[in-house]
């Protein structure tokens, strides 16, 4: 589960990278915007007939719902602080009522994530790490 200092950055958030791969193995990263409901985070389009064209949308429906989306942005560039969250989890497509409104979204679901910037870092240790299982949501 994400920390409460976590959920806030990301309900703070609009905009994400989400990486996913071809059954070739070829990767894609591609600007995404995104809303996150506290559990999943959810990826749409303006538009239908492009959400639906997209090479990551073909990688996930063609059966690898594998991928790793980064939040992140500079809470600060004088002292340079870089802060973020990556998350590596699956995706699958499902309708869904959300910012773009309704239609066809991968809904993201987390396995595991690593924070940076967001809490004050611990001795010794510059992110945070952290692991789910089904049973955690």
């Amino acid at each position: 589960m994400f920390s409460e200092a976590e959920r806030n950055f990301l309900k703070s958030q609009r905009l994400a990278r989400i990486a996913t791969a071809s059954a070739k193995a070829i990767p894609e990263v591609s600007p995404v915007g995104f809303e996150f409901d506290g559990a999943y985070f959810w990826i749409g389009s303006h538009s239908q007939d492009i959400f639906h064209t997209t090479r990551r949308y073909r990688n996930i429906a063609a059966g690898n719902p594998n991928v790793s989306l980064v939040v992140d942005d500079l809470a600060s560039v004088e002292p340079w602080r870089p802060r973020g969250i990556k998350v590596s989890g699956t995706a699958e497509v499902m309708q869904h009522k959300g910012i773009f409104g309704q239609g066809k979204y991968f809904r993201i679901t987390p396995r595991v994530s690593v924070s940076w910037g967001i809490e004050p870092p611990k001795a010794g240790k510059w992110a945070t790490s952290k692991r789910w299982r089904q049973s955690d949501r």
